[in-house]
């Protein structure tokens, strides 16, 4: 019987994706839901929410590029120092070989054996210390572009989404009402599908990723309606 195993792949992509997503319904959803509470008109709404959608898209799109470049030169900063260690101190480095080796549980005779391979190929060798010493992978050579588009077209589709309802409807109110129903929709189905992938309870992630986006958005209506008031 053939066996097939079901791992999760491109998790970065999917990382990125969840990160864009779910600030994208959540914290424009949350500005127009706190303005529909101190604001008369729709246009209003839709002009702050489009900037707060571009600035958002901009400054989470850049987060997530800087941290995709940090990794890359963390990754070559370290590897750099593996390929001096292995140079200058050999027998300290094939001695961490065996240490990691050993926790596998492999003897101290194939400990012997796999250090002084690994010892005849420098780039092996420091490939294996970056893996089982440092517990670092490659980071891909895109990882800080394609980071930085994921993210930020994630985040304006997810911001279009509760900022439609003010499109067409008259009044802030009824576009709160209409763009209440399709964001806890949007992230209901979302959170659904988010912790399926990730191996979760679906039902349960789904309920969570939708409180979330309710509370924030409830915490903004209700702070700008007492603003309102107030001033």
């Amino acid at each position: 019987m053939q066996h097939t195993e079901t791992h999760l792949k491109s998790s970065a992509f999917i990382t990125d994706i969840v990160i864009g997503m779910s600030d994208g319904l959540t914290v424009p959803f949350a500005l127009a839901a706190g303005l529909s509470g101190a604001v008369q008109s729709n246009s209003i709404v839709i002009t702050a929410g489009i900037a707060e959608i571009v600035a958002g898209s901009i400054a989470m799109g850049l987060g997530g590029y800087l941290a995709g470049k940090t990794e890359q030169e963390h990754y070559a900063t370290e590897q750099k120092r593996e390929y001096e260690e292995v140079v200058e101190k050999p027998e300290v480095e094939k001695q961490e070989v065996r240490d990691a080796l050993a926790g596998f549980g492999l003897s101290k005779n194939a400990q012997d054996v796999v250090a002084e391979e690994l010892a005849k190929d420098k780039d092996q060798w420091v490939r294996f210390m970056m893996k089982y010493e440092l517990c670092l992978e490659e980071p891909d050579a895109n990882r800080a572009r394609n980071s930085a588009a994921n993210i930020g077209v994630s985040y304006i589709v997810g911001g279009l989404i509760p900022l439609s309802a003010y499109f067409f409807t008259d009044t802030p109110q009824k576009g709160l009402i209409v763009s209440s129903i399709l964001t806890v929709i949007c992230l209901f189905v979302f959170g659904y599908f988010k912790t399926k992938v990730t191996g979760q309870s679906p039902f349960k992630g789904a309920l969570k990723v939708t409180a979330i986006g309710i509370a924030a958005a409830g915490a903004a209506y209700v702070v700008a309606k007492s603003f309102n008031h107030l001033f």
